[in-house]
């Protein structure tokens, strides 16, 4: 079995499409982006500390969800004021993140509804309701669609591009299922590092970013060794 997953894809296409100079700059330089958000966020000595990694991985991916401070404090078991001020610190360092993300609303709701990257179209009625939480839950969805549609889409196109090339160059090799942002493939063991590097190469390539796609691969007998 090979298992190919992209490396941070959502946060790469909210790099992407924010244009944001700091989250391009931790993509295009190869560092470890989450260190490197806990860096900015809390000053090189504090922010090098494994728990503030943790904050800065937590705020990343909570981002892409519309996380409150309210999901924050109870995901990190801290007050919320604390919660409150590490958004805040972020969308101070990351403020094309910011920018990027309130404007995803204003569009949707002019729009009637959020488009990712690829151009699927998600309608979001409930953008205009008169209910609060009705009316959030739209909102939160508006600021992810965006970026997890996007990402799905990437999946989609890497799923054609990397059939059509074993068709062509390794027919012996079968393409299983997904998983979020993985494929699983089964080949043939002498043919491992062959269906390895075109996969990779297949999947990287799929669609075109400001910042690379990164693709980490493992091989093995079962999944979990993968």
């Amino acid at each position: 079995l090979i298992a190919a997953d992209y490396s941070q894809i959502e946060l790469r296409v909210l790099a992407h499409l924010s244009g944001d100079a700091l989250l391009c700059a931790s993509f295009a330089s190869g560092d470890d982006v989450h260190k490197r958000t806990a860096i900015e966020m809390f000053g090189p000595e504090e922010g090098s500390a494994p728990d503030k990694r943790r904050v800065a991985k937590m705020i990343n991916y909570g981002i892409v969800y519309g996380l409150s401070d309210y999901g924050l404090a109870v995901r990190l078991s801290i007050e919320r004021r604390l919660a409150r001020q590490y958004i805040e610190e972020y969308f101070a360092r990351y403020k094309g993140v910011k920018d990027f993300m309130d404007e995803l609303v204003l569009r949707a709701r002019r729009d009637g509804g959020a488009r990712t990257l690829l151009g699927r179209f998600r309608p979001l009625p409930d953008l205009i309701s008169r209910n609060y939480s009705v009316r959030a839950y739209a909102e939160r969805i508006a600021k992810n669609t965006p970026i997890q549609g996007t990402a799905a889409d990437i999946l989609k196109q890497a799923m054609i591009d990397v059939q059509a090339q074993l068709l062509e160059k390794e027919p012996t090799t079968r393409m299983l299922l997904t998983v979020h942002d993985e494929l699983v493939l089964e080949a043939p063991q002498d043919r491992q590092e062959a269906v390895s590097e075109l996969v990779r190469t297949a999947m990287e390539r799929a669609v075109t970013l400001n910042v690379p796609l990164r693709v980490d691969i493992g091989a093995a007998p079962s999944w979990a060794d993968c």
